[in-house]
């Protein structure tokens, strides 16, 4: 139609970048998805399968253009113990049924909980998967021939460098190219991709998960499922908004959280692993390329394919060492050096860093991102809970004649500021008639309704009566439904 509007990848600038983003990607995927192949246990075809399934489908129906799924190793961890313990059809039917869990959790709008996790928590995730990055990368840096140090070094230099001469081709892209013609000209003897494990040569046929299809399979394959929906979505959507920070754009996360369980399903199907979205290649394709649109998601998957069937042999030949270097950059621009600035602490309060401090030490001790993420929360919840329970004041006033008392509560009432409410008032020494005075103060729960009850209960006991007034119509609502219904003896 003439006056549509057209891609804004159909641009040759745009297209240019997409597609040069996409091979890089592609390039990077390979080594990640048989090392997850080993920490799941199957062989690195299943991996690499699942990256290019994954990464295909969720261009298509997830909701954050430029993000890059794939096999990732939090699924694997996760994954792994099932396939050890029952086989690989029990392996496949989990990743099916993670896929089901999470299009369900998606449905029911789980993606808008995103909005509690705190900024310090974003920072703790950031900075936690850049040191996990590199951790990962350590191995290919130890024990290792001396030439994989000048490859390491020269591959570094190229990635600062090149960017400085020219940003028509990736930088990333250019090292493992000329590195790699250098390695095999010369002869050089460093581990290469080829030896991480044995390059696909047929694409994957479709097909059931080879198990019985009885409730004792549901029984043992749920469990299982559900930690993978979780952990998936947990990283998926985090990295969707690290993205939506970097790109300045806004994404659909319940499109997303649905997408990741088609992915899934489909992954499923073909006989994948599993998978989430994945920050250093999501970081590769964003920040490093510049990426913006669903083609280099695509193209990610479609050229790991090819780059597998196709190009094996030659792609065996990439040096393990440049892979590594393109990662350490990676870190590099993933880490919020910011955060870590003498200047910035010296301004942050203290409980903000106490919370990205614990979220770092959980994601690194754990390797599992999942488990940072909520630790994380909770950690800044408890700390703005008690926070918040000191805002919270009680005044009273006697009347001159000595007849009344007037306690007037101010600040937000909830579980950690009702506890102490109660020790606020003079039960003894007061006169017969107390009013509590809630015109300056909000009732958020049960606990502080309790607490109101225990206040009019110590002075029943006494034979004083108690009055509360103004109450707002949310406050008073909650009061209302629940006063008299908390303790049996009231």
């Amino acid at each position: 139609m003439r006056g549509s509007r057209r891609p804004s990848w159909l641009s040759p600038k745009v297209l240019r970048t997409e597609v040069l983003a996409g091979l890089v990607v592609a390039l990077a995927l390979i080594p990640e998805a048989i090392s997850f192949s080993v920490i799941a246990g199957v062989d690195p075809a299943i991996g690499l399968f699942a990256s290019f399934t994954m990464a295909v489908t969720i261009a298509v129906v997830g909701g954050r253009p430029a993000m890059i799924s794939a096999a990732t190793g939090a699924v694997a961890l996760v994954i792994g113990p099932l396939n050890r313990e029952h086989g690989f059809g029990y392996l496949v039917a989990a990743v099916i049924l993670a896929g089901v869990f999470q299009i369900l959790l998606g449905a029911l709008g789980v993606a808008k909980l995103m909005r509690f996790v705190p900024r310090s928590v974003m920072v703790g995730f950031v900075n936690s998967l850049a040191i996990l990055i590199f951790v990962a990368q350590v191995p290919e840096m130890h024990d290792v021939p001396w030439a994989v140090y000048p490859l390491l070094a020269a591959g570094l230099a190229m990635l600062v460098f090149f960017p400085k001469v020219s940003k028509v081709i990736p930088a990333p892209l250019v090292s493992i190219v000329v590195l790699t013609v250098i390695t095999v000209a010369a002869g050089i003897a460093v581990p290469t991709v080829g030896d991480k494990g044995d390059l696909p040569s047929s694409l994957p046929v479709p097909g059931l998960p080879d198990v019985p299809f009885t409730l004792e399979t549901l029984r043992i394959v749920a469990p299982y499922a559900l930690a993978v929906a979780l952990v998936g979505l947990m990283e998926s959507l985090m990295t969707a908004k690290l993205v939506d920070d970097i790109t300045d754009t806004h994404s659909d996360k319940t499109r997303e959280s649905i997408g990741q369980g088609i992915a899934n399903i489909v992954t499923g199907f073909f006989g994948g692993m599993g998978g989430c979205a994945m920050i250093g290649q999501t970081m590769i394709n964003v920040r490093v390329s510049g990426a913006r649109t669903r083609l280099s998601t695509f193209l990610a998957g479609a050229f790991l394919l090819v780059l597998c069937v196709v190009f094996g042999p030659v792609v065996s030949e990439i040096p393990m060492a440049v892979l590594v270097a393109v990662m350490v950059m990676v870190c590099f621009a993933t880490f919020d050096w910011h955060s870590i600035a003498p200047r910035t602490l010296r301004r942050m309060p203290a409980g903000e860093i106490t919370v990205m401090v614990v979220t770092v030490a959980c994601v690194v001790t754990t390797s599992n991102l999942a488990v940072g993420v909520v630790v994380g929360s909770v950690t800044a919840m408890v700390i703005f809970a008690k926070r918040v329970a000191h805002l919270a004041d009680v005044t009273s006033v006697t009347d001159p004649d000595g007849t009344q008392v007037v306690y007037s509560v101010t600040g937000e009432l909830f579980f950690a500021a009702s506890n102490d409410l109660v020790g606020r008032f003079d039960y003894a020494t007061d006169p017969d008639k107390v009013v509590i005075d809630l015109s300056a103060a909000h009732i958020w729960d049960a606990s502080s309704v309790a607490a109101l009850d225990t206040i009019e209960t110590k002075y029943a006991q006494r034979g004083k009566t108690v009055e509360i007034i103004s109450l707002n119509d949310a406050s008073a609502r909650i009061h209302q439904t629940l006063s008299g219904e908390l303790t049996g003896g009231h």
